[in-house]
Protein backbone atom coordinates (compact mmCIF):
# COMPACT_ATOMS: atom_id res chain seq x y z
CA UNK A 1 0.00 0.00 0.00
CA UNK A 2 1.53 3.37 -0.80
CA UNK A 3 1.54 5.85 1.85
CA UNK A 4 1.34 9.56 2.14
CA UNK A 5 4.56 11.43 2.25
CA UNK A 6 5.72 11.61 6.15
CA UNK A 7 6.67 14.44 8.41
CA UNK A 8 6.78 15.43 11.59
CA UNK A 9 4.35 18.54 11.49
CA UNK A 10 5.67 22.40 11.40
CA UNK A 11 5.59 22.72 15.65
CA UNK A 12 7.37 19.24 16.34
CA UNK A 13 10.16 19.89 13.38
CA UNK A 14 11.30 23.36 14.31
CA UNK A 15 11.57 22.07 18.09
CA UNK A 16 13.99 19.18 16.93
CA UNK A 17 15.86 21.57 14.90
CA UNK A 18 16.80 23.35 18.18
CA UNK A 19 18.12 20.17 19.15
CA UNK A 20 20.18 19.33 15.94
CA UNK A 21 21.55 22.61 16.15
CA UNK A 22 23.04 21.63 19.87
CA UNK A 23 24.64 18.64 19.26
CA UNK A 24 26.00 19.67 16.19
CA UNK A 25 27.62 22.68 18.30
CA UNK A 26 28.71 20.76 21.03
CA UNK A 27 30.56 17.89 18.79
CA UNK A 28 31.91 21.38 16.61
CA UNK A 29 33.27 22.21 20.57
CA UNK A 30 34.80 18.80 21.40
CA UNK A 31 36.56 18.52 17.80
CA UNK A 32 34.13 15.47 16.86
CA UNK A 33 33.02 14.82 13.79
CA UNK A 34 29.50 14.75 12.71
CA UNK A 35 27.32 11.85 12.54
CA UNK A 36 24.48 11.67 10.00
CA UNK A 37 22.62 9.78 11.97
CA UNK A 38 22.61 12.43 14.47
CA UNK A 39 20.53 15.06 12.21
CA UNK A 40 19.11 12.41 10.16
CA UNK A 41 15.77 13.38 8.93
CA UNK A 42 15.63 10.11 6.75
CA UNK A 43 12.92 7.98 8.02
CA UNK A 44 13.93 4.36 8.66
CA UNK A 45 11.16 1.07 9.03
CA UNK A 46 12.46 -0.31 12.86
CA UNK A 47 11.14 -3.69 14.34
CA UNK A 48 8.24 -2.84 16.65
CA UNK A 49 10.33 -4.70 19.37
CA UNK A 50 13.61 -2.94 19.40
CA UNK A 51 11.72 0.52 20.07
CA UNK A 52 10.71 1.05 23.85
CA UNK A 53 8.60 4.16 25.54
CA UNK A 54 10.34 6.73 27.40
CA UNK A 55 10.07 5.56 31.17
CA UNK A 56 10.18 9.62 32.04
CA UNK A 57 7.24 10.72 29.38
CA UNK A 58 4.94 12.99 31.00
CA UNK A 59 2.02 11.80 29.93
CA UNK A 60 0.74 8.93 31.91
CA UNK A 61 -2.94 8.86 30.43
CA UNK A 62 -3.76 7.08 27.26
CA UNK A 63 -7.55 7.19 26.02
CA UNK A 64 -7.97 3.38 25.27
CA UNK A 65 -10.69 4.27 22.73
CA UNK A 66 -8.96 7.06 21.23
CA UNK A 67 -5.73 4.31 21.23
CA UNK A 68 -8.24 1.62 19.39
CA UNK A 69 -9.56 4.21 16.73
CA UNK A 70 -6.28 4.92 16.07
CA UNK A 71 -4.71 1.36 15.24
CA UNK A 72 -7.91 0.95 13.07
CA UNK A 73 -6.52 4.13 11.42
CA UNK A 74 -3.11 2.65 11.08
CA UNK A 75 -4.24 -0.60 9.75
CA UNK A 76 -6.01 0.89 6.60
CA UNK A 77 -3.58 3.39 6.05
CA UNK A 78 -0.51 2.77 7.87
CA UNK A 79 1.34 5.56 10.01
CA UNK A 80 1.38 8.46 8.15
CA UNK A 81 3.67 10.16 10.48
CA UNK A 82 6.76 8.70 11.89
CA UNK A 83 8.00 8.92 15.42
CA UNK A 84 11.12 10.15 16.85
CA UNK A 85 13.46 7.60 18.57
CA UNK A 86 17.06 7.86 19.97
CA UNK A 87 19.77 5.38 19.10
CA UNK A 88 20.86 3.14 22.06
CA UNK A 89 23.41 0.40 20.96
CA UNK A 90 20.77 -0.83 18.51
CA UNK A 91 17.91 -0.33 20.41
CA UNK A 92 15.49 2.19 20.46
CA UNK A 93 14.33 4.92 23.10
CA UNK A 94 10.88 6.88 21.64
CA UNK A 95 11.30 10.51 22.11
CA UNK A 96 8.42 11.58 20.20
CA UNK A 97 4.92 9.73 19.03
CA UNK A 98 4.57 7.06 21.75
CA UNK A 99 0.90 7.04 20.97
CA UNK A 100 1.43 6.35 17.64
CA UNK A 101 3.68 3.62 18.74
CA UNK A 102 0.97 1.80 21.32
CA UNK A 103 -1.37 2.16 18.29
CA UNK A 104 0.87 -0.16 15.92
CA UNK A 105 1.09 -2.26 18.24
CA UNK A 106 -2.49 -2.98 18.53
CA UNK A 107 -2.73 -2.85 15.22
CA UNK A 108 -0.65 -5.55 14.81
CA UNK A 109 2.85 -3.78 12.90
CA UNK A 110 5.96 -5.66 12.41
CA UNK A 111 7.39 -2.32 11.87
CA UNK A 112 7.30 1.36 12.41
CA UNK A 113 8.80 4.12 10.45
CA UNK A 114 10.90 6.14 12.72
CA UNK A 115 13.17 9.21 12.47
CA UNK A 116 16.21 8.40 14.54
CA UNK A 117 18.43 10.86 16.58
CA UNK A 118 21.23 10.83 18.69
CA UNK A 119 20.19 13.23 21.52
CA UNK A 120 21.57 13.65 25.52
CA UNK A 121 19.49 11.98 28.14
CA UNK A 122 18.72 16.09 29.32
CA UNK A 123 17.99 16.94 25.74
CA UNK A 124 15.43 13.82 25.40
CA UNK A 125 13.66 14.68 28.47
CA UNK A 126 13.77 18.27 27.49
CA UNK A 127 12.02 17.19 24.36
CA UNK A 128 9.63 14.63 25.22
CA UNK A 129 7.79 17.00 27.93
CA UNK A 130 7.49 20.42 25.27
CA UNK A 131 6.55 17.57 22.66
CA UNK A 132 3.24 16.93 25.15
CA UNK A 133 2.64 20.33 25.67
CA UNK A 134 2.24 20.95 21.97
CA UNK A 135 -0.49 18.54 22.42
CA UNK A 136 -4.12 20.19 22.32
CA UNK A 137 -5.62 17.11 24.48
CA UNK A 138 -3.02 16.95 27.03
CA UNK A 139 -4.76 17.43 30.50
CA UNK A 140 -4.21 20.62 31.51
CA UNK A 141 -2.82 19.35 35.16
CA UNK A 142 -0.08 17.72 32.86
CA UNK A 143 0.70 20.32 31.74
CA UNK A 144 1.18 22.63 34.26
CA UNK A 145 3.06 19.97 36.20
CA UNK A 146 5.65 19.37 32.68
CA UNK A 147 6.11 23.59 32.38
CA UNK A 148 7.07 23.09 36.20
CA UNK A 149 9.47 20.76 35.99
CA UNK A 150 10.87 22.30 32.59
CA UNK A 151 11.43 25.28 34.78
CA UNK A 152 12.97 23.48 37.84
CA UNK A 153 15.08 20.75 36.44
CA UNK A 154 17.09 23.35 33.61
CA UNK A 155 16.10 26.98 35.07
CA UNK A 156 13.86 28.17 32.06
CA UNK A 157 12.14 30.94 32.30
CA UNK A 158 8.40 31.14 31.31
CA UNK A 159 9.70 33.35 28.73
CA UNK A 160 12.10 30.80 27.50
CA UNK A 161 9.10 27.47 27.81
CA UNK A 162 6.39 30.09 26.18
CA UNK A 163 8.75 30.77 23.30
CA UNK A 164 9.81 26.72 23.13
CA UNK A 165 5.87 25.50 22.85
CA UNK A 166 5.10 28.51 20.73
CA UNK A 167 2.20 29.74 23.86
CA UNK A 168 1.98 33.26 24.88
CA UNK A 169 3.77 34.06 28.75
CA UNK A 170 0.38 34.62 30.15
CA UNK A 171 -0.49 31.10 28.60
CA UNK A 172 1.71 29.27 30.96
CA UNK A 173 1.42 31.70 33.74
CA UNK A 174 -2.23 30.91 33.78
CA UNK A 175 -1.55 26.95 33.33
CA UNK A 176 1.09 27.00 36.36
CA UNK A 177 -1.65 28.70 38.59
CA UNK A 178 -3.41 25.53 38.48
CA UNK A 179 -0.74 23.86 40.41
CA UNK A 180 -2.00 26.16 43.58
CA UNK A 181 -5.49 24.31 43.84
CA UNK A 182 -5.83 21.84 46.40
CA UNK A 183 -5.69 17.78 45.74
CA UNK A 184 -9.72 17.59 44.97
CA UNK A 185 -10.22 20.22 42.73
CA UNK A 186 -6.92 19.31 40.81
CA UNK A 187 -8.28 15.97 40.98
CA UNK A 188 -11.17 17.30 39.13
CA UNK A 189 -9.60 18.86 36.22
CA UNK A 190 -7.51 15.56 35.94
CA UNK A 191 -10.75 13.31 35.50
CA UNK A 192 -12.12 15.63 32.80
CA UNK A 193 -15.14 16.90 35.03
CA UNK A 194 -13.83 20.43 35.28
CA UNK A 195 -12.55 22.74 32.93
CA UNK A 196 -9.16 24.65 33.00
CA UNK A 197 -11.34 27.56 32.50
CA UNK A 198 -13.29 27.00 35.54
CA UNK A 199 -10.36 25.65 37.76
CA UNK A 200 -8.93 29.14 37.13
CA UNK A 201 -11.95 30.81 38.27
CA UNK A 202 -11.16 29.31 41.67
CA UNK A 203 -7.35 30.04 41.95
CA UNK A 204 -8.21 33.28 43.72
CA UNK A 205 -9.91 31.20 46.61
CA UNK A 206 -7.36 30.80 49.37
CA UNK A 207 -10.44 28.17 51.90
CA UNK A 208 -9.68 25.25 50.77
CA UNK A 209 -13.53 23.99 51.89
CA UNK A 210 -14.86 27.21 50.20
CA UNK A 211 -12.58 26.21 46.58
CA UNK A 212 -14.11 22.44 46.58
CA UNK A 213 -17.37 23.86 47.22
CA UNK A 214 -17.31 25.74 44.01
CA UNK A 215 -15.98 22.71 42.06
CA UNK A 216 -18.13 20.99 42.76
CA UNK A 217 -20.87 23.19 41.86
CA UNK A 218 -19.49 23.65 38.61
CA UNK A 219 -18.09 20.31 37.64
CA UNK A 220 -19.70 18.47 34.77
CA UNK A 221 -20.79 21.69 33.18
CA UNK A 222 -23.11 22.52 35.70
CA UNK A 223 -22.46 26.39 35.84
CA UNK A 224 -20.48 27.89 32.52
CA UNK A 225 -17.34 29.25 33.21
CA UNK A 226 -18.76 33.11 33.42
CA UNK A 227 -21.60 31.67 35.69
CA UNK A 228 -18.66 30.38 37.86
CA UNK A 229 -16.19 33.75 37.52
CA UNK A 230 -19.94 35.82 38.99
CA UNK A 231 -20.38 33.51 41.71
CA UNK A 232 -16.94 33.93 42.82
CA UNK A 233 -16.80 37.54 42.44
CA UNK A 234 -19.60 38.00 45.08
CA UNK A 235 -17.84 35.48 47.47
CA UNK A 236 -14.92 37.76 47.45
CA UNK A 237 -16.70 41.14 47.57
CA UNK A 238 -20.13 40.80 49.10
CA UNK A 239 -20.07 44.16 49.63
CA UNK A 240 -19.88 45.33 46.20
CA UNK A 241 -22.86 43.31 45.48
CA UNK A 242 -25.32 44.80 48.08
CA UNK A 243 -24.19 47.91 46.84
CA UNK A 244 -25.35 47.26 43.47
CA UNK A 245 -28.59 45.64 44.64
CA UNK A 246 -31.54 47.91 43.97
CA UNK A 247 -33.09 49.67 47.01
CA UNK A 248 -36.82 48.32 47.71
CA UNK A 249 -39.34 50.17 46.55
CA UNK A 250 -42.38 51.19 49.51
CA UNK A 251 -46.03 50.07 48.22
CA UNK A 252 -47.06 53.67 48.65
CA UNK A 253 -44.87 54.64 45.76
CA UNK A 254 -44.90 51.47 43.51
CA UNK A 255 -48.56 52.54 43.92
CA UNK A 256 -48.13 56.02 42.94
CA UNK A 257 -46.25 54.43 39.44
CA UNK A 258 -49.14 52.66 39.21
CA UNK A 259 -51.49 55.58 39.00
CA UNK A 260 -49.66 57.95 36.97
CA UNK A 261 -49.28 55.02 34.22
CA UNK A 262 -53.55 54.88 34.13
CA UNK A 263 -52.97 59.33 34.26
CA UNK A 264 -50.77 59.44 31.57
CA UNK A 265 -51.61 56.08 29.45
CA UNK A 266 -48.36 54.93 28.82
CA UNK A 267 -45.31 52.97 30.66
CA UNK A 268 -43.93 55.00 33.74
CA UNK A 269 -41.35 53.53 35.64
CA UNK A 270 -39.15 54.53 38.97
CA UNK A 271 -35.29 53.72 39.91
CA UNK A 272 -34.65 53.98 43.37
CA UNK A 273 -36.46 54.70 47.31
CA UNK A 274 -39.02 56.56 48.69
CA UNK A 275 -36.08 59.04 49.70
CA UNK A 276 -34.52 59.77 46.28
CA UNK A 277 -34.68 58.28 42.89
CA UNK A 278 -36.23 59.01 39.39
CA UNK A 279 -39.53 59.03 37.72
CA UNK A 280 -39.47 57.89 33.48
CA UNK A 281 -42.51 58.53 31.82
CA UNK A 282 -42.22 57.00 28.12
CA UNK A 283 -43.35 58.19 24.91
CA UNK A 284 -43.17 56.70 21.79
CA UNK A 285 -43.79 59.38 18.63
CA UNK A 286 -43.98 63.17 18.49
CA UNK A 287 -47.80 62.76 19.04
CA UNK A 288 -47.34 60.89 22.34
CA UNK A 289 -45.23 63.42 23.76
CA UNK A 290 -48.09 65.90 22.92
CA UNK A 291 -50.35 64.27 24.24
CA UNK A 292 -48.27 63.77 27.23
CA UNK A 293 -47.68 67.59 27.30
CA UNK A 294 -51.26 68.56 26.87
CA UNK A 295 -52.23 66.73 29.46
CA UNK A 296 -50.12 68.07 32.02
CA UNK A 297 -51.27 71.80 30.65
CA UNK A 298 -54.70 70.32 31.35
CA UNK A 299 -53.56 68.93 34.99
CA UNK A 300 -52.37 72.73 36.14
CA UNK A 301 -55.23 74.47 35.20
CA UNK A 302 -58.39 72.39 36.18
CA UNK A 303 -59.13 69.80 38.24
CA UNK A 304 -59.55 66.54 36.13
CA UNK A 305 -62.03 63.65 37.32
CA UNK A 306 -60.53 60.09 36.19
CA UNK A 307 -63.84 59.95 33.62
CA UNK A 308 -62.05 63.42 32.26
CA UNK A 309 -58.49 61.90 32.10
CA UNK A 310 -59.89 58.02 30.28
CA UNK A 311 -61.94 60.45 27.37
CA UNK A 312 -59.13 63.01 27.01
CA UNK A 313 -56.38 59.44 26.69
CA UNK A 314 -59.27 57.95 24.52
CA UNK A 315 -59.33 60.97 22.42
CA UNK A 316 -55.53 61.78 21.66
CA UNK A 317 -55.01 58.27 21.46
Amino acid sequence: MAQKKMGLGKGLGALLSIYDNEVEEEKMANGEVSSPVAVSSGVTEIPVEKIYPNPNQPRKKFDEEALNELASSIKMHGIIQPIVVNNNDGNYLIIAGERRYRASKIAGLDTIPCIIKNYTERQIKEISIIENLQREDLNPIEAARAIKQLMEEYNFTQEVVADRIGLSRPNIANTLRLLSLCPEVIKMVEDNRLSAGHARCLVVINDINVQIKFATAACDNKMTVRDLEKAVKLYLNPKASKQNTPPQQSSELKELINEMQRVFATKVSAIGSDRKGRIYIDYYSRDDLDRICELVELLKTKKLTLKDLSEFNKRNK
